[in-house]
């Protein structure tokens, strides 16, 4: 990874090529530093006064042309819909600077554009079949192919990208990641609402993405060839363009040379996305280290993984998962799994100079997540717009640019 390069967007894969010959797949792992981050945002394009999504992201686009920030800002399958990315960062101070400069940014610009933005899974009441599509020829394949399930797809994500050093350990890794699925989306769930309605979910997010297809968890791969194998088979048969049209939950991306997590929903507050970060961070160094010290990896079979992952969806910070990791019958709060793992990752993370970032992780199990925040705010009035409203007041409140 160099200091230049730049993340790819989420779900159409745009700019990644084949990057194999013959059923070797090419990488970048071990070509840059190991642990290094990119995080990727997306964010919601609200009318200034009724807070409902707009179809404006060549507006924005228009406006941002020529900055120095251009490249970092991109648009997505539909037109209400605004991704960032950020460059390659090496501390969880790095992205929070990083973040902090984008979103100031893109807020700014929408601002003057009578507009303003929001960072959920899920708008509150907006309908996907009053979005359109962005007039690029990706997205029409996208739809062609995908049809009622791209064009339902009206949510936002958040994806960290860590970079690791060879490609059999981030195999490894991505299995050993595989339990934190439940804690990671409990930390970020921000999608509550769909369509107007409570879900009664943490995260409709997932529930709506769960249809399109090579979704979910990931299944457990032996080694790199493994991996290699399966997908050449998809590319050859057609099935996919290339790798970046497998959407799970974690996966490899072999031409950044990281693990990329994707399991996130888009995060509110900005200081919950910079925390979510050091999280992953240090889960892949603490991963990577048990690697390279040859100790066994844990790893879960996907039916437990998956029940875990349905029900922090479904009950967020509250979810009572199975403990995989202890052995033992009982369920515990998920909150209780995430403490004991950032006692496991401390050591971890002061390694990384993470330490205060990752102190946001338990300021979000004290505080709530942002789905827990929206449903207080709607509980109050029952009035959705004010939901919407706390999203983006949420989104737009941004604390001075940490020094360098």
């Amino acid at each position: 990874m160099t200091g230049k390069q730049a993340f790819p967007p989420s779900i159409t894969g745009k700019g990644a090529g084949a990057v194999h010959e013959g059923s070797v797949l090419d990488h970048a792992f071990g070509k840059g530093d190991p642990f290094t981050l990119g995080v990727e945002e997306e964010y919601q394009l609200l009318d200034g006064q009724t807070l409902d999504l707009v179809q404006h992201i060549e507006t924005m686009l228009d406006a941002v042309s020529g900055h120095e920030l251009e490249d970092r800002i991109n648009p997505e399958l539909m037109q209400s819909v605004i991704e960032i990315t950020t460059p390659v960062c090496r501390t969880a101070g790095d992205v929070s600077r990083e973040l902090l400069k984008l979103r100031r940014y893109v807020t700014e610009v929408a601002h003057s554009k009578g507009l303003r933005v929001g960072s959920a899974g899920t708008h509150p009441f907006s309908l996907f079949e009053r979005q359109r599509i962005t007039a690029k020829d990706r997205y029409r394949a996208l739809i062609d192919q995908m049809q009622y399930i791209a064009r339902r797809e009206l949510i936002f994500g958040m994806h960290v990208h860590v970079a690791v050093d060879d490609p059999e350990k981030a195999i490894k890794v991505v299995n050993g990641l595989l339990p934190q699925l439940g804690p990671l989306l409990a930390l970020s769930a921000s999608s509550p609402f769909w369509r107007g309605d409570p879900t009664g979910l943490a995260s409709s997010r997932q529930m709506v993405f769960s249809a399109f297809p090579r979704s979910g968890p990931p299944p457990r791969f032996r080694d790199y060839a493994d991996y290699a194998k399966v997908v050449g088979q998809l590319e050859r048969t057609g099935c996919i363009t290339d790798y970046t049209s497998i959407w799970w939950d974690i996966r490899l991306h072999p031409r950044l040379g990281t693990v990329e997590i994707r399991i996130c929903d888009a995060a509110t507050r900005v200081e919950d996305a910079v925390a979510i970060a050091a999280y992953c961070q240090s889960l892949v160094k603490h991963l990577s280290e048990r690697y390279d010290a040859g100790e066994e990896i844990p790893s879960y079979h996907r039916i437990l993984t998956t029940e875990n992952k349905w029900l922090a969806a479904r009950y967020g910070l509250e979810a009572p998962v199975m403990d995989l990791g202890s052995g033992r019958r009982n369920r515990i709060p998920v909150a209780r799994l995430v403490r004991r793992t950032l006692g496991v990752i401390a050591p971890h993370a002061r390694e990384l100079g993470c330490e205060r970032e990752l102190e946001g992780v338990r300021d979000i199990l004290s505080r709530g997540s942002s789905a827990d925040r929206q449903l207080r705010i709607y509980n109050t009035n029952r009035d959705i717009v004010e939901v919407a409203r706390e999203i983006a007041d949420a989104t737009e409140a941004l604390p001075a640019v940490a020094p360098v």
